[in-house]
This record gives structure tokens, sequence and C-alpha cells, in this order.
């Protein structure tokens, strides 16, 4: 997901959208270790979204924009 979208949610969206992304990422590693995942390269695209998402949300904290 691109960053330039996740500017545009709110508060709220943000840190739904990175509930939705823990979940996914823990049955993704579940997958992984019963030996059923399809795409391993998700998880790393997983993380990094949730890296993204609690980026933009610490930069609004402190009152800048993440750029």
């Amino acid at each position: 997901m691109k960053a330039e979208k996740l500017k545009g949610l709110s508060a709220e969206e943000l840190l739904k959208q990175e509930k939705e992304l823990k979940a996914e990422l823990f049955n993704l590693r579940f997958q992984s270790v019963t030996g059923q995942i399809s795409n391993p390269s998700r998880i790393n695209a997983c993380k990094k979204d949730i890296a993204r998402i609690k980026t933009i949300l610490r930069a609004r904290e402190l009152g800048q924009d993440a750029e």
C-alpha cells in the first residue's frame, strides 16, 4: 500500500487498517509454520505496511507531516 494513500486516511481508519494487517500477518506466520503459505513475500509486505501506518500516526502525533 502506498504511503500517499495512507496519508489521506483518518486516524481511526489507520488504526483499523493496522489491526487488520496485524491479523493478516498472524495468519501468514501461522501458514508459514504449517507449510501452507502460497505467497511468502506477503509477510514482508504486511510488515512494511504496518510500519508505514505507524510512521504516519507518529508524525501526526508530533504535529509533523510524514514525507
